[in-house]
């Protein structure tokens, strides 16, 4: 493995003194780690250096065309006071699913890796220590060929950039209201849906500029050829709960393929609940709302874990889940899932990558 250089900064930031004022993505640590790739030389000089600018010609082919992935996972400091990860190994294999696609190099995994966790050394003072608060990671991978032109770079920057963030529920898990998108589309089986591009996200701003004019929080999106099946919403996979059954779309190429979705059916197994992976259609899910069959709805996704679902708008007709509230199959998983995370529960599947 290649060695990683250190370049330490000389002018370090004021560490935020208010752990419940952080917010999410608006702070940023001291440095960052970088790696280069060039076709027929790979992936070479990993280093951690001050965070800082980059300076980019006006026709890097990514500003014009788009080839931009990223990734989302956290670091979270236990009661003892050490740091652990929770599945960066899934996030990395991810990002070279991504890139496949994308048409760019499969990233060096292990490498990445090692720079993320030597990084976090680096950065440690800045895990923040209140519950429920986090450091974020957000891996990227972006191409850097200067050429207009519409095709694969030779050359690409991964990046690794960490803030960090607050509580993502002050006040308890708090249920949100969301606005089922029945016009525009995010994607459709074929596509790009199942990556982490940055396409996918700017395809889906305007919807949900839409959907908070009407007072949601998130758009609930429908496939892309009949508008009928859910799919996912914005930033998390969704899942229903009848009862003691727990039932998500099945993935079928246009679904990001969460990683929280995947521990949390993991889990939910191995709780007792059943699990259902299947076509889900929204007027279906409505009636069996409607009917009381359905009795819990939630998202699942790295910055929330669990968001719990209160309300649903679809063709200007609002139904409440439930009773409104956080229900116990969404409580426990969550409560399950950051226990984990945390290090307050056990972790049995081999998850957790301690610091």
């Amino acid at each position: 493995m290649q060695e990683i250089k250190v370049t330490l900064s000389t002018a370090l930031k004021q560490k935020p003194q208010d752990e419940s004022q952080l917010g999410f993505g608006r702070i940023f640590t001291d440095h960052m780690f970088l790696m280069n790739y060039e076709k027929g030389k790979g992936w070479y000089d990993p280093r951690i250096v001050p965070y800082g600018d980059f300076s980019m010609d006006p026709a890097s082919m990514v500003l014009h065309y788009g080839q931009a992935i990223f990734e989302g996972t956290k670091a979270y400091r236990r009661a003892d006071g050490e740091i652990q990860l929770f599945r960066p190994q899934a996030n990395m294999a991810r990002m070279s699913s991504s890139a496949q696609r994308m048409c760019m190099p499969a990233l060096d995994e292990e490498m990445a890796l090692e720079g993320l966790k030597k990084l976090i050394e680096v950065e440690k003072d800045w895990v923040p220590h209140q519950a429920g608060t986090s450091l974020y990671i957000r891996p990227t991978m972006i191409s850097l060929d200067v050429q207009l032109g519409v095709h694969a770079s030779n050359t690409y920057l991964f990046y690794i950039i960490l803030s960090p963030v607050g509580a993502y529920y002050k006040e308890g898990l708090k249920p949100v209201g969301i606005y089922v998108e029945d016009s525009y589309v995010r994607a459709v089986r074929g596509g790009v849906g199942f990556t982490k591009c940055a396409g996918n996200y700017a395809a889906s701003i305007l919807a949900g500029e839409v959907a908070a004019t009407k007072g949601y929080a998130q758009v609930l999106w429908l496939d892309g050829v009949e508008q009928r099946y859910i799919e996912e919403v914005g930033a998390m996979n969704m899942m229903f709960a009848y009862g003691k059954k727990i039932v998500t779309p099945a993935l079928n190429g246009s679904i990001l393929p969460g990683i929280t979705r995947n521990s949390v059916l993991t889990l939910a197994t191995q709780l007792g609940y059943e699990v259902e992976e299947k076509k889900l259609a929204i007027d279906e899910v409505f009636a069996d709302i409607k009917s009381g069959k359905c009795t819990e709805a939630f998202g699942t996704g790295t910055a929330a874990v669990i968001s719990p679902v209160g309300e649903l708008c679809w063709k200007d007709e609002k139904l409440t889940v439930g009773d409104g509230n956080i229900g116990p199959v969404a409580q426990k998983l969550y409560d399950t899932l950051t226990g984990i995370q945390t290090g307050k529960l056990a972790d049995e599947n081999n998850w957790i990558v301690k610091l």
